[in-house]
């Protein structure tokens, strides 16, 4: 059994991204439930929106533009636990 994984979403309150913020993290909660140690949101300022898996960042609008699919970030999630699991 993998150990749980720690997602951290930071996003521009001033811009609005709430809505984004938290489909990302609905979805990632819906489908890990207890695989995740916990589903951090913070708001933030100057336009950001950054994903982070297990200290890893795996979305920054600044570097890749945009906001994450949901799927996407999943992915990272899969891996983070495969990673734990194998360590």
């Amino acid at each position: 059994m993998s150990a749980p994984v720690r997602v951290t979403i930071t996003y521009c309150a001033e811009c609005g991204y709430e809505t984004q913020a938290l489909d990302v993290a609905g979805a990632l909660m819906t489908e890990f439930g207890t695989r995740l140690a916990a589903v951090e949101i913070i708001p933030w300022a100057e336009g950001t929106f950054d994903v982070r898996v297990a200290d890893e960042l795996v979305h920054s609008m600044v570097r890749d533009g945009g906001f994450p699919h949901p799927s996407d970030v999943a992915l990272s999630v899969h891996d983070a636990l495969a990673r734990n699991r194998d360590a």
